[in-house]
């Protein structure tokens, strides 16, 4: 049997299918072979994957890996992704195939009008639908994340740092990260070494909270790393504080605390950190009952309202309060 599993983006959403193709691995033995399609720039978050016998990337059309492809005669396809470049696929390589419920109209109802038709589920147990008819089920032990040997930090070793909280500061979209003097006040009151994790686009503002800060021991690794550096990092820290992103999803799969913050997206729309073992560890801080959120599954640029009261109206001193608690 050869399994080839589709997932073109993003971070946190490739990191979720992690059960998936370990419980295919685990529950189907040794009869079968998986192979993963991304894209390139995603390669860091699946080739250590030791359940992943083959990785196939692109960099914008399935036309650059459609022929390999074709040759593999695969028995199956597991759709994760679920848009036209998928379906597109699926039907060039003519083959049984599965998905999950995706739930478009539900999350058009939750961000267009406020009304929540969403299942109690984590997106991890929908893609699970995708995988039912092989009789593969959840083995509820979390996620994965894998990194080479050769991207361990020795964070002691190379910064002089044991005991630190690690804060995400970035977010693909504005409407998902806390204003700067929010973030500049909750990194005061920290308690110990605090470390600024994030991309190359969060460098400066990295740099920003760091030189407000001078009496704040603050180390900014934004854009000073690559991804599964970051994830090393990460998993030494005693504590994340993250909004809704990728190096969330990570975090869970190391199973550390996490004290997450909410903007424009909800924990209902089945993307919040998964940690079926150890739900404890999950912190959540939204701003509830206001009536114009969520306003996107995604995010903006700025608020459409103008007052971004879902991170204006966060409880610092709750944050504050959960990450000291680590």
């Amino acid at each position: 049997m050869k399994i080839l599993i589709v997932r073109f983006s993003s971070i946190g959403d490739i990191v979720l299918t992690s059960p998936i193709i370990r419980c295919l691995k685990a529950q189907l033995g040794e009869r079968v072979e998986i192979h993963f399609l991304s894209k390139v720039q995603f390669t860091d978050l699946l080739i250590d994957n030791p359940f992943i016998d083959k990785l196939y990337t692109i960099k914008k059309d399935i036309n650059e890996v459609l022929p390999a492809l074709q040759l593999e005669d695969y028995t199956h396809v597991v759709d994760l992704h679920k848009n036209l470049r998928s379906k597109r696929l699926i039907s060039k390589l003519k083959v049984k195939h599965t998905s999950f419920p995706k739930l478009n109209v539900e999350k058009w109802l939750l961000t267009n009008f406020k009304v929540n038709k969403m299942p109690k589920l984590h997106i991890v147990d929908r893609y699970f639908e995708a995988v039912k008819v092989l009789g593969v089920k959840n083995d509820m032990k979390g996620l994965d994340f894998f990194i080479r040997p050769g991207n361990e930090v020795d964070i002691t070793k190379v910064y002089g740092l044991e005991n630190y909280k690690a804060i995400a500061i970035g977010a693909q979209f504005a409407t998902k990260r806390l204003p700067f003097e929010q973030l500049k006040q909750i990194i005061a009151t920290l308690e110990g070494d605090v470390v600024l994790l994030g991309g190359p686009t969060d460098t400066e503002l990295g740099d920003q909270l760091k030189d407000s800060l001078t009496d704040k021991s603050i180390l900014n690794l934004c854009g000073k790393l690559n991804l599964q550096q970051s994830a090393s990092v990460l998993k030494q820290a005693s504590v994340l504080l993250t909004h809704d992103t990728g190096l969330m999803h990570i975090a869970s799969a190391f199973e550390m605390p996490i004290v997450s913050v909410w903007g424009n997206t909800v924990p209902d729309l089945g993307m919040y950190a998964y940690m079926p073992a150890k739900p404890e560890l999950v912190h959540i801080h939204e701003v509830k009952d206001l009536k114009c959120r969520p306003c996107s599954k995604i995010g903006y640029k700025g608020c459409p309202k103008k007052h971004f009261n879902c991170m204006v109206k966060q409880d610092v001193e709750e944050i504050v309060r959960d990450v000291n608690g680590y």
